[in-house]
């Protein structure tokens, strides 16, 4: 007796696409981050690797992937930044059947050098930009960007109901990256410079206005630290990010547990926090030589 052989369905049937054409695809798996940096860095990523191999998603091989990676110019972080990129975009694509198969899950991100350690600055560096800085708003922008450990988008996000009376000085509701959200408590000097900003403000106002009567935009606070660090006789590489640097190394040199500026920073990881004890140490064995 004779049985039919079963009837296997393509993966194509099993698992339907979720976009019709690469652009679609590439729209999709962007749309799946929160953050605006990233989404900007890893549409540039793709934007360059499609324009490169000229061909659809479906018909890369990957071979080619690893010698665009490999022949990719820039600095190490620059090819990692492709690599996760490109490793996203086909792991994404596959998860939600637009591909067969996943060529990128065979390429490896190539580690990245640590440099933490050249973008901290000294801490009399750090207060000669916010003493030197003549305008109000800005001071205070510098003050809460170092004093609070925040980020530039955070900043940005600062409305006035976020921030609140905390015995003799505040705190700051902060919605920070990866949509997470936290409290961070405030010294009573950089209270103090906060609530001088403020003058009949509405709870939902920025804390940064703009001239236009918006909220400061990032480019914006870019510019305000970059002339801040000048007018410090600072080099131009300095940006707003250096100043939550100094934060975490500066907290950390003074006797902050570590657990605490993780949760300051909204670190997800304890280890990340980490990387300021290793970038900056305290002791090392080569002082205890005689050369």
């Amino acid at each position: 007796m004779s049985t039919l052989p079963a009837v296997v369905e393509p993966v194509e049937t099993l698992l339907p696409a979720q976009a019709d054409d690469d652009a679609q695809m590439v729209r999709l798996w962007l749309a799946r981050s929160s953050s605006p940096n990233t989404r900007r860095n890893y549409e540039r990523a793709a934007r360059r690797f499609l324009t490169h191999v000229g061909k659809p998603l479906g018909s890369v091989r990957m071979g080619e992937l690893q010698d665009y990676l490999a022949g990719l110019p820039g600095s190490s972080a620059t090819v990692a930044l492709a690599a996760s990129a490109l490793k996203s975009l086909f792991t994404f694509a596959q998860e939600v059947g637009f591909l067969r198969f996943n060529i990128g899950a065979a390429v490896k991100v190539p580690p990245i050098k640590n440099t933490l350690a050249e973008r901290i600055m000294s801490e009399a560096d750090a207060l000669l930009m916010i003493r030197q800085e003549p305008v109000l708003r800005n001071r205070v922008l510098l003050t809460v960007l170092y004093g609070g450990g925040l980020r530039i988008s955070e900043v940005c996000g600062l409305r006035w109901r976020d921030l609140a009376v905390r015995d003799e000085a505040g705190q700051a509701t902060v919605f920070g990256k990866g949509g997470k959200t936290r409290v961070v408590l405030l010294s009573a000097a950089t209270w103090k410079v906060l609530a001088a900003l403020r003058v009949e403000a509405p709870a939902d106002a920025p804390v940064f206005l703009s001239r236009k009567g918006g909220a400061l935009d990032p480019s914006a606070v870019h510019r305000v630290v970059k002339a801040a660090a000048a007018r410090a006789g600072l080099g131009p590489e300095v940006s707003a990010h250096w100043l939550r640097h100094a934060h975490a190394s500066h907290s950390l040199d003074r006797g902050a547990p570590i657990h605490l500026v993780q949760a300051t920073l909204g670190h997800a990881s304890v280890a990340t926090t980490g990387r300021y004890l290793h970038a900056r140490p305290s002791e090392s064995s080569a002082r205890f030589l005689g050369v």
